[in-house]
C-alpha cells in the first residue's frame, strides 16, 4: 500500500501521469486491510485497552473483564453494524455499483461488502474469546504456570 501510493506520487508528479482507479485501489487496500485484520487484532489481543487497573488482576479476573466487555459491548456493537449495513450492502450488490468517479474501478459493491464480512469474523472471533474466558473462568484454581499457558496461551504475571 505504501509502495503504491509512493509509485501514485511519482507518476502524478514526476510524469504528469494519473489513474483514478490507482488511486481508489489506495482506499480499496486501507479498506481489505482495516475491516478484515480486526478480527485478526482481537485474535492477536492487539486491541488498544486502557490497563491502568487490567494489568494489575488476576487471570481470571482479566477473564471476567473480557467476558463481560464482549458480551455487552462487542457482540450487540457486531450485530448492530450488521443489521445496519446489510440493506446497504444489499442495495450496492443489487445495482452492481460502480465508481462514480471516471475511470475509477468498476467492483465498490464488493469493497461495501467489506463491512458484513469485519462484523462477521469480528463477531466469531469474539465468540471465541468468550467461549475462551468461560473456560477460563470455570478452571479449577492451579499453581502450575504450564496449565495457565495452555489455557490462555500466555504467561501469567
Amino acid at each position: 500500500m505504501v509502495l503504491l501510493s509512493f509509485a501514485i506520487v511519482v507518476l502524478r508528479y514526476g510524469f504528469n501521469l494519473g489513474w483514478v482507479a490507482m488511486q481508489e485501489s489506495v482506499l480499496y487496500l486501507h479498506g481489505v486491510v482495516f475491516m478484515l485484520g480486526a478480527a485478526y487484532t482481537l485474535q492477536a489481543d492487539g486491541h488498544v485497552r486502557v490497563d491502568i487497573f487490567y494489568q494489575r488482576f488476576s487471570v481470571k479476573q482479566q477473564a471476567l473483564v473480557n467476558l463481560i466487555g464482549g458480551l455487552l459491548l462487542l457482540l450487540p456493537v457486531c450485530c448492530f453494524i450488521f443489521y445496519i449495513s446489510f440493506d446497504y450492502v444489499m442495495a450496492s450488490w443489487s445495482i452492481m455499483e460502480k465508481s462514480s468517479e471516471a475511470g475509477g474501478l468498476p467492483l465498490v459493491y464488493l469493497n461495501k461488502s467489506l463491512i458484513l464480512l469485519m462484523s462477521a469474523s469480528l463477531f466469531l472471533q469474539a465468540l471465541a474469546h468468550i467461549s475462551r474466558d468461560l473456560c477460563l473462568l470455570r478452571a479449577k484454581p492451579n499453581k502450575s504456570k504450564s496449565t495457565n499457558t495452555e489455557v490462555t496461551g500466555k504467561e501469567a504475571s
